[in-house]
């Protein structure tokens, strides 16, 4: 069903006097609307709902204005340009800058990928074209199914969340069974098809040199999914957040942000920085699983970030995270890695299956809290 965001279902989401929040009512009103957050700003709101507003202690500085960026620290930027030349030297400083770059940071952004520059402008612009277009077209493609593969839906915990984040998502899974071409938006299909090709390729690569880093037989990844981020201009982005702090759920990100600007933040020595785009660069990232705390026993750091609302300008953006084999194999149980150990070293962290490991992430939500210390020993 539709709601009419110009009548009296719009009243239900902009209330705000306390004797008449009904949280859950709020939400359900949301979502049945199947036209995400860019359907609230086409409706011409001028103060969010209050199902945005947010309540996590963490993103209190928001609220504030306070919390101000780090100037100080920028994320590494990693030229791969020299690295198929065979040129072993140029090689190993590369791959150590990968190490390095994972182990104190945890972000990374890479130039001279492989990837067409022309291409990655193509899939931004194709992003902002499903996004904005009508809302009717959108809707076509909503569910909270979260196990389909090819999916539109704001806020993938909308239920969970404390609060509900300034963004809307298209969702698509990519290998090893892949969405089929079908079940794509048109607007997507090709572009996002021959981009997926791309990044396949980029991610290999970097899952080569980092297992290469730590002396151990190259893991590649086998299944990888698309996910299409729109973030539309907000009224009062001082109230609300597009995407709350959180660690990636996966074993690696490789993220295409705007070009013109991305609010995206990353939680370094307990200060946020800023990672402003860099022209033709993909931001690389570790999340939870494989090369991260979970299977280096801490040795990789797996990174808070979040994303910032801006009042002008809506920012669009493309992360492709590789989850490894968990829905090949979902009960396949991951661990610190042995060889990484050791004899001083204890593990960590507890052998955990793919699976349970999704289920805990996706039932909490992006709550602030790291979705690892349920596993932690």
């Amino acid at each position: 069903m539709m709601v009419d965001l110009n009548g009296d279902d719009l009243d239900i989401l902009i209330r705000s006097e306390s004797n008449n929040y009904d949280r859950m009512k709020e939400l359900k009103a949301f979502d049945e609307t199947k036209a995400g957050v860019k359907g609230l700003v086409d409706a011409g709101i001028k103060e969010i709902p209050r199902i945005f507003i947010s309540t996590t202690a963490e993103d209190d500085d928001i609220k504030k204005n306070a919390g101000s960026p780090s100037k100080e620290f920028s994320i590494p930027v990693i030229d791969l340009g020299e690295i198929n030349k065979g040129d072993d030297h140029q090689r190993k400083l590369i791959i150590d800058q990968v190490i390095s770059s994972c182990e104190n940071f945890g972000f990374f952004q890479v130039v001279n990928h492989g990837v067409p520059i022309n291409l990655m402008d193509e899939m931004l612009q194709k992003v902002r074209m499903f996004h904005e277009q009508p809302a009717e077209a959108r809707a076509a493609f909503y569910t909270r199914n979260l196990g389909g593969k090819s999916n539109y839906l704001s806020n993938f915990d909308l239920f969970q969340a404390p609060s509900a984040n300034w963004r809307d998502t298209y969702y698509c899974f990519m290998a090893p069974t892949p969405a089929k071409p079908e079940e794509i938006p048109i607007i997507l299909r090709d572009t996002m098809m021959k981009y997926s090709d791309h990044i396949e390729k980029l991610g290999l690569e970097v899952f080569e040199l980092v297992s290469e880093g730590l002396g151990l037989k190259p893991n590649y990844p086998e299944c990888w999914a698309l996910l299409c981020h729109y973030y539309p201009e907000c009224p009062q982005p001082e109230l609300t957040i597009g995407t709350s702090k959180h660690a990636d759920s996966d074993f690696l990100t490789i993220l295409l942000q705007d070009n013109h600007i991305s609010g995206l933040q990353v939680l370094h020595q307990n200060q946020w920085v800023d990672v402003p785009p860099v022209p033709g660069a993909l931001i690389v990232n570790v999340g939870d699983l494989l090369q991260t705390s979970l299977m280096s026993n801490d040795r990789l750091k797996s990174v808070e970030h979040r994303v910032l609302t801006n009042l002008e300008y809506p920012p669009a953006s493309v992360a492709c995270f590789f989850h490894g084999t968990h829905l090949e194999q979902p009960t396949r149980k991951y661990g610190p890695i042995k060889e990484l150990l050791l004899e001083t070293d204890r593990p960590k962290y507890g052998e955990t299956a793919i699976d349970e490991y999704i289920r805990h992430y996706n039932a909490k939500g992006l709550d602030g809290k790291s979705a690892l210390t349920l596993f932690k020993l």
